[in-house]
């Protein structure tokens, strides 16, 4: 499992393997910290009235790793006291799978919270990951956010 650290501040990568959301939290939280809100993204089985049997997620690693890191980068500007954390799964997901988690350690849940839905609405809109939803009755490529 090949992890991305930006000094002591951030954990980002692109992976095939199922997340363990703890081992994010373990990489953002301190002593000093009185919150770590998670986001944990997982498969629904149901999408647009349709009933989803799987998703394929792809992804350009490289420059997604590139664009999770400049988010980050983003969080430590905007909240200097927080540690952050995302990792993104690409492949065939199953329905109650992650596809995505993001953990973000801070010494008050306000800014957590923040800063925690920040990374989300960003990595959605930046982030090079795409998604097909595999339907019983067909599959469709679907743009983010």
């Amino acid at each position: 499992m090949r992890v991305t650290s930006i000094g002591d501040r951030a954990v980002c990568r692109i992976t095939t393997e199922p997340i363990d959301a703890q081992e994010l939290i373990d990489a953002v939280q301190t002593a000093a910290d009185g919150a770590v809100c998670v986001f944990y993204g997982v498969v629904r089985e149901d999408s647009r009235n349709k009933k989803v049997r799987f998703l394929e997620y792809d992804a350009y690693p490289e420059m997604a790793e590139k664009k999770m890191r400049q988010i980050l980068d983003e969080v430590r500007h905007r909240w200097p006291e927080q540690r952050a954390a995302i990792v993104h799964r690409i492949g065939t997901l199953g329905i109650g799978e992650a596809s995505v988690v993001i953990a973000v350690g801070s010494p008050h849940r306000g800014e957590s919270f923040d800063a925690c839905r920040y990374v989300i609405d960003r990595v959605k809109q930046e982030v090079p990951v795409w998604k097909k939803e595999v339907f019983t009755d067909g599959e469709e490529w679907v743009e983010g956010s």
